[in-house]
């Protein structure tokens, strides 16, 4: 394990256990106990039927949004994580809500193995491959965890947006639009994005800005088949001190300041 992947994980782990006992509401664990979904507008939008399918969630964190997609209408729903205190959670989670789930640990460059299985749909949204140095090989495993006719469902924070600070009202570009492999971008945060007041210790966390080029000719070039790009102007978190909550837990910058793509999905299918 190298030092990014190993601070990560540790990031991480504490994460997890403050999200397992989040106060905020950020992560709706009410609602996906009592069966519902803590899915957002957008994704909800998108996703479409999943009666009858088998869903993979991959970089799944504490598994709220797993059990959503099984409370949603899907057949069977796997979820995959690197972080062991992030599954703990997402299992007691599953046992609690009554939700038949599984849960395997792995690194995501690991998961066509870890999960020795294939899917009817592939679902990552929000905070998940900004945390992966090898975009290409990410989805080489999309496809690789997918059946023929098998469906790919990323909803992501834009690459513009993650180039942007915040100063004197305004993003301003600040990071390059493709972050070097072996050069990632260091953060130290004290707090998690929830809002939660509890402080962090393992503050150290690496990133990686993937251009949407890379991203969609990625996809392309493992062997996927483009259904749609989209861009919008909400987000699922408070990206910037100013934004304004313009839907349930979706933020938007506030007027006055020039419009910026805060998020983008993309649908893709692996060809029969």
């Amino acid at each position: 394990m190298d030092e990014h992947l190993a601070a990560n994980l540790a990031n991480w782990n504490e994460r997890a256990r403050l999200h397992a006992s989040d106060t905020t509401g950020s992560y709706r664990i009410a609602q996906v106990l009592s069966g519902g979904s803590s899915l957002h507008a957008i994704e909800a939008g998108e996703i479409g039927d999943l009666a009858g399918l088998d869903v993979v969630h991959l970089q799944c964190h504490i598994g709220l949004d797993t059990l959503s997609l099984k409370h949603l209408g899907a057949r069977s729903v796997t979820g995959l994580d690197f972080s062991p205190d992030a599954l703990a959670a997402a299992r007691d989670f599953a046992a609690r809500a009554g939700t038949d789930a599984r849960f395997v640990e792995a690194s995501l460059y690991d998961a066509p193995e870890a999960l020795g299985s294939q899917y009817d749909l592939a679902f990552v949204t929000w905070g998940a491959i900004n945390w992966l140095p090898d975009i290409a090989a990410w989805a080489k495993v999309v496809a690789d965890v997918l059946r023929p006719g098998g469906r790919l469902y990323l909803l992501e924070g834009h690459p513009v947006l993650n180039q942007c600070e915040w100063r004197d009202g305004q993003p301003v570009l600040t990071y390059d639009h493709r972050t070097p492999t072996a050069q990632p971008l260091v953060f130290d945060e004290t707090q998690t994005y929830t809002g939660d007041a509890r402080p962090l210790t393992q503050t150290r966390n690496y990133e990686w800005i993937h251009a949407l080029s890379d991203i969609v000719n990625a996809l392309i070039g493992a062997g996927l088949r483009l259904d749609f790009l989209r861009e919008h102007d909400q987000i699922a978190w408070r990206a910037f001190p100013d934004m304004i909550e313009t839907g349930v837990d979706l933020f938007s910058l506030p007027l006055g300041v020039p419009r910026l793509p805060m998020s983008f999905s993309i649908g893709a299918t692996k060809p029969l």
